[in-house]
């Protein structure tokens, strides 16, 4: 795509849609500027790069998107980017849905990761496509959109290269039987990093060692945010269920501890997001 204008599509659905995957938008930039973001962003956010060449900071790492490469960041990942020369022309989705979990997953994409692939890659041009068809169809419901990021999401498990895949492989091999009886525990108020580390029979260093390799993340903030998304799975799939009662089914003992922590991750109370979806 070339263009020298910025691009950006908004995607606003009302708020009792529930699509599997709701893009929020879509977007290129002929000139990206510096971002920082110390609490991530609410969303999944990929950026990948068109031209020039630019650097994304996350946890304590620093990764180089040149040409034919992109990131995917999870939501509330804390991060940064900038281009290194004199111009970096990005191209950008940030999406969310009950869905997108268990896609990424199945594609083994369990954390935040940045991907590489060959200039003649079938994943080239799909988000100008994307664009393209936007600029030229109505998409009220926001159907066509979802599709289209399916599709891409697939493309880009399918012909993606993760950079950082070697080491993020050997971590998950030996934490997916913890993070297995996490979420199989996940309403146990009882647990902490002693217990986490005992169903692998390792030390709570070692393990804490492991989820930042794999997840950059701690064990135990690993953990809250899976109660946290079994939060808003209850907030949004179970209506009636109460604020105190949701807090007890994901491992919290006491409502008010639920609501700040429910808020921090995600900056709004548990009554307003149910309120929106």
């Amino acid at each position: 795509m070339r263009h020298t204008q910025v691009q950006r599509y908004v995607f606003t659905l009302p708020p009792a849609q529930s699509l599997p995957i709701q893009v929020e938008s879509l977007g290129y930039n002929p000139n990206q500027e510096t971002i920082t973001r110390p609490s991530g962003y609410p969303m999944y956010h990929w950026l990948h790069t068109e031209d020039g060449e630019g650097k994304v900071r996350m946890n304590g790492q620093s990764l180089l998107l040149p040409p034919h490469t992109g990131v995917l960041l999870f939501p509330q990942v804390p991060h940064a980017y900038e281009a290194t020369g004199t111009r970096w022309v990005t191209q950008y989705l940030t999406f969310e849905g009950h869905a997108v979990e268990s896609i990424l997953a199945a594609a083994s994409i369990r954390h935040s990761t940045a991907f590489r692939w060959q200039p003649d890659s079938p994943l080239k041009g799909l988000l100008a496509q994307m664009m393209i068809r936007r600029k030229s169809h109505s998409d009220v419901l926001g159907l066509e959109i979802s599709t289209a990021t399916y599709h891409f999401l697939l493309s880009l498990s399918r012909y993606g290269q993760a950079g950082t895949r070697t080491n993020a492989a050997a971590g998950m091999h030996n934490l997916q039987t913890v993070v297995d009886w996490m979420e199989e525990n996940v309403d146990n108020p009882n647990i902490g990093l002693k217990e986490m580390a005992q169903v692998l029979g390792l030390s709570s260093r070692r393990l804490h060692a492991l989820f930042q390799q794999s997840f950059s993340s701690s064990p135990y903030a690993y953990f809250i945010s899976l109660r946290i998304r079994k939060a808003k799975e209850l907030l949004r799939h179970d209506p009636p269920i109460t604020v105190k009662e949701t807090a007890a089914r994901c491992g919290f003992r006491d409502t008010s501890h639920f609501v700040a922590t429910f808020r921090k991750h995600t900056g709004l109370p548990p009554e307003q997001y149910r309120k929106l979806y």
